[in-house]
């Protein structure tokens, strides 16, 4: 066998036996459920006006609208208070528990729905961070992004443990979800609420019917190569959504930065000079004032904005070069989080970036975290037991509904 060959069978292989990136999908669930769900209570005041009955943006616009574009939400199937309050309640406990990482392939279901529920009722409300989590949150639903640092692997892990030691396992909470879910899938869907674009209903139906035959394979095979068959069909949708989302996110980037090229006040420097200025993103005017007071660091900030986002996705061949960078534009967002007032979509772009996070940083992050927990639980009378990190769960099947 030639070098060409051994190469594809390698990557065909490496491809099709495991989940890539498990640590760099956790951290986007985390990243991107955290987002959502710190918005959801930021605006938990405001939710009336923002997405509510009490908006600028009425019922009846909103109507119109996806009856034109197409577009998904729940909040069109109905224009009552009790309805409204329902559908945001559960977009704030579906963000918190993807956040946590339990019954994740569920909960990422349930947050797509709130995050396109909500933005596609109210077009016009967001900062740009918003377009990204609207594509993150269907990305999302393709990955296997509870592997590690979840309630869902503490589960797996014990599963297994139970397993080995001849001890049956039975799982209930995920048919529960699976059949009360799939009720208002039905019920919805035979009341005509499902109308407009083909393709969120299509993927709800899919995930609803996969998950059945995820459970059915996992306890009536009786052998192990169907669970092999379907675990070779998620690691490819899972590491086919992985790049999707490395190649969107390169995408925001460039296009970003060429469109930045064209502008004539990026071009002569001064472009970073102006929103400093505006009062709607000056939360500190002091501040901006000293950012903007020495026009050399205006031009430096200006140029060197440009020049990150357009070389960036080229420094993806030097795993160095593309550290430093990555180290540099996470850096230059939470500056723009605290001096132009844009927490949301800053938060949002990191969790973008963290997708090319060397994953041996991610896993000293992860070790660090779970030592400090340890220490916590110490220091609270609690005794962890013995090597129950989650950090160090290795990258297992998931069992049922939590797959």
């Amino acid at each position: 066998m030639n070098r060409f060959s051994l190469a594809v069978s390698g990557g065909i292989a490496r491809v099709t036996e495991a989940a890539l990136g498990p640590y760099q999908t956790a951290v986007i669930r985390i990243g991107f459920s955290a987002t959502w769900l710190l918005f959801l209570l930021r605006e938990l005041p405001h939710r009336h006006e923002l997405y509510g009955p009490d908006g600028p943006w009425s019922w009846d616009l909103a109507q119109q609208l996806v009856a034109s574009n197409g577009s998904f939400t729940a909040l069109m199937w109905s224009d009552g208070r009790v309805w409204f309050e329902i559908v945001y309640a559960l977009a704030v406990l579906s963000s918190a528990l993807l956040m946590l990482g339990w019954r994740t392939r569920t909960m990422s279901v349930l947050f797509m729905a709130g995050v396109l529920s909500l933005q596609n009722r109210s077009v016009f409300m967001g900062d740009g961070g918003d377009n990204v989590l609207h594509l993150m949150s269907i990305y999302l639903v393709f990955t296997r992004c509870a592997r590690v640092w979840s309630l869902d692997a503490k589960r797996a892990a014990r599963d297994r443990a139970a397993r080995a030691r001849g001890e049956r396992v039975t799982d209930r909470t995920g048919p529960a979800l699976w059949g009360v879910l799939g009720f208002v899938l039905v019920a919805v869907t035979l009341a005509g609420r499902m109308q407009g674009d083909w393709l969120i209903p299509a993927l709800l139906w899919t995930v609803w019917v996969v998950l059945a035959l995820w459970w059915l394979v996992g306890r009536r095979a009786r052998t192990g190569e169907p669970r092999v068959l379907l675990d070779v069909i998620a690691n490819i949708v899972h590491n086919g959504a992985l790049l999707v989302i490395m190649a969107e996110a390169c995408l925001i980037y460039a296009t970003a930065g060429w469109y930045k090229i064209q502008g004539s006040r990026w071009q002569d420097g001064t472009a970073v000079y102006y929103p400093l200025h505006l009062e709607y993103f000056s939360p500190w005017p002091a501040l901006a004032d000293l950012l903007s007071a020495s026009g050399t660091m205006v031009m430096l900030v200006t140029y060197g904005t440009v020049l990150v986002q357009v070389a960036f996705p080229f420094t993806l061949f030097n795993r160095r070069v593309k550290n430093v960078l990555l180290a540099v534009m996470m850096t230059e967002h939470a500056v723009i989080a605290v001096v132009l007032g844009l927490p949301f979509f800053s938060l949002a772009m990191i969790a973008a970036d963290a997708v090319f996070l060397p994953t041996g940083f991610l896993r000293r992050l992860g070790g660090r975290a779970a030592r400090a927990r340890d220490r916590l639980r110490r220091r609270g009378g609690r005794t962890p037991l013995p090597g129950q990190r989650a950090h160090e769960s290795p990258e297992a099947t998931h069992v049922g509904f939590g797959a």
